[in-house]
This record gives structure tokens, sequence and C-alpha cells, in this order.
């Protein structure tokens, strides 16, 4: 079996790391299988592949639908015989679509890696219903639900969460967060994993600190923030100056390896708007520090409050600022959020269990076509 695997973004996240993730696990656990990622030619992502042993293929994507993609992709699937095209993001369906109508590619499956809705346009639904799609992986109950309102034939649409990887998890850092922006040890360190743009509502992140800072007057926390800097970036910045939040928070910006960090913070903080279920939740509750949450998309499917973690309505710094509060003045709860995460992640989040599920949609597919 051959699958191709189709990403059409510049940027590296936490849909990228599935791709990264499956792929991984697929090559170790079925050798007979051959993965090929498409990715786009000098991004983010390409530079990270050339440091794996993953086989991919790299075409130039200069505007939304260049032909060099879909062209490219046609011919190597004629020439190497493919079975199933894995797409990963939404511009990439266009692109296998288009290519599709020249080169008669085999059929598809597409991830729905998030939980915003699909729009009630027609050239929108076109593309979501399109029949090569044999079936749409979600990566949550609510991301399913969500997608079913957009979508004619329900029975396509399977729920797989995707997990983390076991054996690939490092703390390794080129530095120590602590010692490189001189946060003192009885400093609370609060992280966050995530890229600037708009559905990680990064605001509600500035505005959580603020209460904490400077309504609460509660200075034992430092805020650290790591993710690619967007053009939502600066007013985030300008924010934080204006608050004098400056010295009790930092941004990082784009940072390899990004989930080694965990470690060394205290509480994982999201402030999501929407979400799929967000990468750095599995990866905390690998690497052992409790999470606080926004209660949107799939994230109560993993977290249940009060149970392995705590979740406040997006929007709402002062609940937010509330948990931190509150579990940061509770090491027993810590403790038993910990343990129970972690449990849960290995019984249920991990990258073998997602690739064993993956396969059985790719062997399906294969055996209905032939």
């Amino acid at each position: 079996m051959h699958i191709v695997h189709l990403s059409a973004v510049n940027n590296w996240g936490g849909g990228e790391n599935h791709i990264e993730n499956l792929c991984k696990e697929l090559q170790n656990t079925y050798p007979e299988v051959k993965n090929t990622i498409f990715c786009v030619k000098d991004k983010v992502f390409h530079n990270r592949l050339k440091q794996t042993n993953l086989d991919y293929v790299t075409p130039k994507l200069a505007v939304k639908f260049d032909p060099r993609y879909f062209i490219k992709l046609g011919f190597y699937c004629k020439k190497h015989k493919v079975d199933v095209i894995h797409i990963h993001d939404t511009s990439a369906i266009v692109l296998a679509i288009l290519a599709d109508k020249f080169f008669a590619l085999p059929p598809f499956v597409f991830s729905k890696k998030t939980s915003f809705p699909i729009k009630q346009r027609k050239k929108t639904l076109y593309k979501y219903n399109y029949p090569k799609i044999k079936k749409i992986l979600c990566v949550s109950e609510e991301t399913k639900n969500v997608t079913a309102q957009a979508i004619t034939d329900h029975n396509k649409l399977i729920t797989i969460y995707h997990g983390t990887n076991l054996a690939t998890k490092s703390s390794q850092t080129d530095f120590l967060l602590r010692e490189k922006y001189n946060i003192p040890t009885d400093k609370i360190i609060i992280g966050n994993i995530a890229n600037h743009i708009r559905a990680k509502h990064l605001d509600t992140w500035i505005d959580v600190a603020n209460e904490i800072i400077n309504v609460k007057k509660d200075n034992r926390f430092y805020f650290v923030q790591i993710g690619t800097f967007t053009e939502r970036t600066e007013p985030l910045l300008d924010r934080m100056n204006e608050l004098g939040l400056e010295k009790h928070m930092s941004f990082l910006g784009y940072t390899p390896n990004a989930s080694n960090f965990i470690p060394q913070f205290d509480i994982t903080l999201i402030t999501s708007q929407s979400e799929g279920v967000p990468q750095v939740i599995y990866e905390s509750f690998y690497h052992k520090t409790p999470v606080i949450s926004t209660d949107v998309g799939g994230i109560p499917e993993i977290i249940q409050h009060k149970v392995n973690g705590l979740l406040a309505p997006m929007h709402q710094p002062v609940p937010l600022a509330d948990c931190i509060t509150e579990l940061a003045n509770d090491k027993e709860l810590q403790e038993k959020f910990i343990t129970i995460s972690y449990q849960k992640l290995l019984d249920n989040y991990t990258t073998a269990q997602m690739a064993a599920h993956t396969m059985e949609i790719y062997t399906e597919i294969v055996n209905q076509t032939h």
C-alpha cells in the first residue's frame, strides 16, 4: 500500500506535527506501507522533514492553487501507483481536486483537525463533499458533530484522536527558561504553546496575566508563550507593554521542539476560542504538567473539569485566572490531575493507537477500490 499525505501550509503547527507523528508511527508499525509527504518547498515543514528519515516530495506553491503543485501530485500518483491520498488541510483539498480533474487520482481521506464550522457556501460544500473523499477523520467528537452539518453522507465521518508519540519524547532544550529570562526559582511558570493565530485567542492570554498581576496583585507568576509570530503579534506585544506586563511575561516566537519546554512549565494554560484537540494537552499529560484550558472544541472530551484539569469559558480571563490561583495553591490537586492525565494518555491518546485506527481506514478504502 502507498499513501500520499498532502500538506499545503507554510508554517509549522499541530496539523504538521500530526502528519509527522502519523508517518513515523506507520513506518515503524507497518513497514510494508509506503508513506510519502507532499509539503511546500523550502518552508518550515520541508526543513523539518530534512532531519527525519521520512519520504517526502516538495512541490512549489507560490500562489494558493499553484499548478506546479497539483501537476506534480498527478504525475507522482500515476508513476508510483499511489493507493490513497490523505489530505491534511483545507488548501490541499482544492489542490487534490484539481489534480483529480486532470489525472483521475486514487481515493481521498481528509483529516478535519479544527472545530471551525464549514461555511454553507456552494463551492465550499462541493469541496468537502467531493465524491473522491471516502472518509473524513475528525480529531474529536465535537469536530465530528460540527462537520456533520455540512456533509451529506454522515457515514464518511469518523473520530480518531491524534495522541502523542511516546517514543520521541524529550526534555532536552537549547536553554533553560529560568536562566535565559532570569525567572526566579520561586516564580510559578505559566506556559502556553500556540502559533499567533485567531483560534488561539492570545488576547485572553494577556488578559489573564493582567488579571493576576495587576488586579489580584499576585506576583508569584511568570508567563511564557511559545509559537510562531504573525500579523497578530505586534498588537499583543503592544498590549503587554501598555499593561506593564513586560517584566512578567516572555514571547519566544517559533522555537524548534517546543514541547520539550513543557517540563519547565509549572502549569500549562490554553486560552483558545476554537480547537479540535490541541497537541499541547497530550504533551502536557506526558510531561506531567497540569493543564488549565478554555472548554472549546474537543477539549472537554480529554479534560474533565476538576477531575484531571480545570476548564473555563472562552474569552473570560477572570475564571481562568481564578483557576490558576486555585491550582497553584493546591499541590494535592496538581498531583491528582497529573496522575489521572498521564494514565489517560497511555490508555487512549498515543500515536500507536491513532496509527492503528487510521490504518484500518486505509485498508477499508483500498479493499473497496480493488
